[in-house]
């Protein structure tokens, strides 16, 4: 199978990476030691519609594919993945409010959510509740025309700098996940508060927090969807977001790749160049084998979505061999670095740290598998 981009993907791909090389990429190690969140560069993507890349320009977005996401996240990932899960959050936060929102939530939430006028955040993870999603805690009780909300959400990407949140919580435990309800939550909402913002190993330029809701009160306009459609709408959004993460992965890989072959063409060891041994040669032809194969699985689920195709399967798929890559990757360029790939004088020791996560947000690789069985032995003979 070939894939061959249209002009206009091609053109956003190469204005892409010219910023995320210019803007982004030398001062990402800054921002990864200093725990810096990049506010002005993500003002500057939204200025070239970057959060809002698949919203149509009617609702303030880019009205792009998905492939023409994909192909952005991963140069904005190549230069830094933690920029890139920024990105990724907000434009996974526009896909439920587009598809479930009432006119009212787009004119108030989307539009200048796509416009990046502020940040949006996705709710979903509980302390009890991560892969297992379902086994929601939080509860929402209906009272004069507002929900009352009470529970804990936890690793919530962009919690301390975003204004919007989709956040689910249950309406009828009985019910089980029938009985799970999506929300969209203000910051500033009676109730609601930031908790801890956790110290996390890598992608340390992104704000990662717990949130609270103590009788926080939302107004029941701000229902998303109906009543027990919540973890309906949550994995709907997860399968775009898998998307997202695939496309991460594969930047952060390139960028591995990248630093180590301009490594072993300088690095000198018994009178050559170390790219001049089989044994790095071989390692750099694997990564990028791998790479090469991880591109293309998520370009392909990515043409499935944007031709309203099922793809649910494919983006599982796409998810699970790619974070899993990257993180292979990574190790090979760090060995190929030596001790110095140990130091943080160079950026595979960034890149090693940012990797690893990749393969457990968004839906671990044990959830992928299962999900990818569940589809593959669903299919009739």
């Amino acid at each position: 199978m070939t894939f061959q981009l249209t002009e206009e993907q091609r053109m956003i791909q190469m204005t892409v990476r010219e910023f995320a090389r210019k803007e982004i990429e030398p001062i990402a190690g800054k921002w990864d030691r200093e725990s810096l969140f990049p506010e002005e560069t993500i003002s500057k993507m939204a200025e070239m519609g970057l959060l809002g890349m698949m919203v149509p320009s009617e609702y303030g977005g880019a009205g792009l594919d998905t492939v023409s996401y994909s192909l952005a996240m991963q140069e904005i990932a190549y230069a830094c993945a933690s920029t890139s899960v920024i990105m990724g959050v907000n434009n996974l936060v526009c896909e439920p409010l587009l598809k479930f929102g009432t006119e009212a939530q787009k004119q108030k939430y989307l539009v200048p959510l796509a416009q990046g006028k502020f940040i949006g955040s996705f709710a979903l993870t509980e302390p009890g509740a991560g892969s297992d999603a379902a086994n929601q805690k939080t509860s929402a009780l209906l009272k004069d025309n507002f929900y009352i909300l009470n529970g804990t959400k936890m690793f919530i990407t962009s919690g301390s700098h975003a204004k919007v949140f989709i956040t689910t919580a249950v309406t009828d435990k009985a019910a089980r996940h029938h009985g799970i309800s999506a929300f969209i939550v203000e910051k500033g909402m009676p109730g609601f508060s930031i908790g801890k913002i956790e110290d996390k190993m890598g992608l340390r330029a992104s704000d990662t927090t717990e949130l609270i809701f103590e009788n926080c009160r939302v107004p029941s306009e701000n229902l998303l969807g109906k009543e027990g459609e919540g973890f309906k709408i949550m994995m709907a959004a997860l399968d775009g977001g898998r998307i997202g993460i695939a496309s991460q992965s594969v930047g952060i890989a390139q960028a591995c790749l990248d630093a180590a072959t301009r490594y072993a063409k300088k690095r000198e060891a018994f009178g050559q160049p170390i790219a001049e041994f089989q044994g790095i040669r071989w390692m750099i032809a694997d990564m990028a084998t791998e790479i090469e194969a991880a591109r293309l699985l998520t370009l392909q689920a990515a043409l499935l979505k944007d031709r309203g195709l099922p793809f649910t399967k494919e983006a599982s798929m796409a998810k699970l061999f790619a974070s899993e890559m990257v993180n292979r990757v990574a190790y090979k360029a760090l060995q190929i670095h030596g001790g110095y790939g140990y130091l943080k004088d160079f950026p595979v020791e960034r890149y090693y740290r940012d990797a690893r996560v990749t393969t457990i947000y968004e839906g671990t690789s044990e959830i992928q598998r299962n999900v990818i069985a569940k589809l593959v032995l669903s299919t009739e003979d």
